[in-house]
């Protein structure tokens, strides 16, 4: 018996804390308004499969509302492997979950991607700005190091690429084991292909497993490897 069958037949997943399908925290809504945040730079996995992910569960009936985002005014980013797409402007306040895109960590600063973001300031201050209740922030890979540059990581727990891990936790994030780290308003994955998990783990706390399963056997995607949440 797969892993789908086992969840359809009402078997649970273990995970950090015991055997649980859905955290404490997590409660369902009759609408998830979600904002992918991508800038110059951003890899083109962690915005794209992230946004798809919860395009497949909106089409499959979730109350779901996703849209690409810049850190401005609406218009193109150039992702890191020349993708030009189009995204809307920051509106914070119009969303209940804005999913922050990694990319290009470990190039040099003058290069798009995270590092000069850092660097420019703009993102994690508008990101810093907009924490608020009702509000989770999440990130994909190295999406991370924006927050942390945000100090929104200092002293949570909280996961990122795996070459930016030493990077995290020097700038005070608790670094735990988990392909999800699930730490109720801020939520976190490791690796580039992590944005799949992420969302589909996020679309399961909001709408429920078999929401998240059906998304799954659209995609042709199996999840891989822990969530962690408290």
């Amino acid at each position: 018996m797969n892993r789908r069958s086992l969840f359809r037949a009402g078997a649970t997943v273990a995970v950090a804390g015991g055997a649980t399908a859905i955290p404490a925290h997590a409660q369902q809504r009759d609408r998830l308004r979600v904002h992918v945040l991508a800038f110059d730079g951003a890899d083109d996995l962690d915005f794209i499969a992230p946004n798809e992910v919860f395009q497949h569960a909106a089409h499959l009936g979730a109350r779901i509302e996703s849209k690409l985002v810049t850190g401005g005014e609406p218009g193109i980013i150039a992702s890191a492997f020349g993708t030009r797409i189009e995204a809307a402007g920051w509106s914070p306040r119009d969303a209940d979950l804005i999913v922050v895109a990694g990319g290009g960590y470990g190039k040099p600063a003058d290069q798009p991607g995270v590092p000069a973001e850092i660097r420019r300031g703009h993102l994690p201050a508008i990101l810093r700005d907009a924490r608020r209740p009702g509000l989770t922030l999440a990130a994909v890979c190295t999406g991370a190091m924006l927050l942390s540059a945000a100090g929104i990581t200092r002293d949570r727990p909280c996961t990122t690429h795996h070459r930016a891990i030493a990077d995290l936790a020097a700038q005070g994030g608790r670094i735990t084991r988990g392909r999800v780290v699930d730490d109720g308003d801020l939520v976190t994955s490791g690796g580039v292909t992590s944005g799949i998990d992420l969302a589909l783990w996020l679309v399961e706390r909001h709408f429920g497993a078999d929401e998240a399963l059906g998304v799954e056997t659209i995609m042709e995607y199996e999840r891989r490897g822990t969530i962690w949440h408290r």
